[in-house]
């Protein structure tokens, strides 16, 4: 999921990291006011055709200057479909996403503070489910609960929570040997209490950047649900059944399958761009305060060293 960035510096100076997080971040924003307001910025329906939506010879217009996006198999306005069906996506994917981060979070967090069988038998249940392809296991659970949107939010949230509780059991080994856990832990601090009063602080670096990292997976998995027709079902727009309803058009109309492609593919890699600049940034602080405890630790050791000299 994680991409290299090129850290190479342009002309003025600027961190071609810093330049491809900017428009990363306007990406995205730009995409949710266009999905947010689209009621208002556009004034064609999504799901009704226009007057003169196809050509003489019954295919869909190109874009043009009246029309950007041109229109689809039913002489509807692409672009109303697309900033419609972005509504969809984004929620499909930014709620799904913050559902895996929850359930991965605390399963991994609480696994992490358990012992023994315990710990074992849970993250084998983990690794059993991270067996199956994430695709495969959402169109099996779609099967059983039935299409619908905010079903393909829970679908792909149970989908996809496993990585996050790998992530967060790994680096809840690393807390709690740290010598106030384990005071804590002396003191007869039950595991619930240490998960939420000590734990939780230190793993929200790792849920604010899967929060973001996550939405580029589950954006592109609901898209795909929606093609195969056990996602969003119409007449809801979202850019995966607009792909699916106009893919026998392609070689005629290409834009009808080529433009809501495009946004499934900005939208994820901007995601994929300010998750992982955030990851980065999280490491750094990390690594800084380390170095700092570190410091502090150093310069406690050498006063009590200064101090038994002049005792003695």
């Amino acid at each position: 999921m994680t991409m290299a960035i090129v850290r190479s510096k342009d002309a003025a100076g600027i961190p071609r990291v810093k330049i491809a997080f900017l428009a990363s971040v306007a990406a995205i924003i730009l995409i949710m006011v266009g999905a947010i307001f689209a009621p208002m910025l556009i004034s064609a329906s999504p799901n009704l055709p226009l007057p003169d939506g196809m050509t003489i010879d019954g295919l869909p217009r190109p874009p043009s200057w009246a029309l950007w996006f041109g229109t689809d198999n039913l002489g509807r306005s692409l672009l109303a479909r697309v900033f419609y069906g972005a509504r969809a996506t984004l929620l499909v994917g930014i709620v799904s996403n913050s559902i895996a981060v929850v359930i991965g979070v605390l399963v991994g967090g609480l696994a992490g503070m358990l012992e023994g069988r315990a710990q074992a038998a849970v993250m084998r249940f983990v690794d059993l489910m991270l067996a199956f392809p994430a695709l495969i296991l959402a169109i099996a659970i779609a099967s059983v609960i039935g299409p619908s949107l905010w079903n393909a939010a829970l679908i792909i949230a149970l989908s996809n929570w496993t990585w996050i509780a790998r992530v967060a059991f790994t680096k809840t080994l690393t807390i709690k040997e740290r010598n106030y856990i384990t005071a804590a832990r002396m003191l007869g601090a039950s595991r619930w209490y240490l998960f939420r009063r000590h734990l939780l602080m230190h793993l929200a670096p790792i849920m604010l950047v899967w929060e973001t990292l996550g939405i580029a997976t589950t954006v592109q998995m609901s898209a795909a649900l929606s093609f195969l027709g056990v996602g969003v079902q119409p007449p809801t727009p979202s850019w995966g059944n607009i792909i699916h309803d106009n893919q026998s058009y392609f070689t005629v109309a290409p834009w009808t399958v080529l433009i809501p492609g495009v946004f499934i593919l900005v939208l994820s890699l901007s995601f994929n761009i300010v998750g992982e600049y955030l990851h980065e940034r999280m490491e750094k602080l990390e690594s800084r305060s380390r170095e700092t405890g570190q410091d502090d630790a150093d310069e406690t050791r050498r006063g009590r060293l200064e101090e038994l000299e002049h005792a003695g």
